[in-house]
């Protein structure tokens, strides 16, 4: 974890906990879980949506490739199933 031993962490813990206090700790720790969760969460739903994006641009492309006849029976389909 960015090169940091056992001893080092320990040591940064004992600083933050001189610097804040005992009972402060705790709340900055929760605090730092959820933006991390919030962070993570915003990441998987912006890769969500990228990848979303990629698969209808290539929808888009592979039905400008078809031909007229296989364009209509996708139409039919498509009719047929909203109804």
């Amino acid at each position: 974890m960015f090169g940091l031993g056992g001893q080092e962490l320990i040591i940064i813990l004992l600083i933050a906990l001189l610097f804040f206090g005992a009972k402060k700790l705790p709340e900055l720790a929760r605090g730092l879980g959820k933006s991390i969760n919030e962070f993570k969460r915003a990441q998987t739903g912006l890769e969500e949506e990228f990848n979303k994006s990629l698969e209808e641009d290539s929808v888009e492309d592979k039905v400008k490739k078809m031909s007229p006849e296989e364009r209509e029976k996708l139409s039919e389909l498509l009719k047929s199933s909203k109804k």
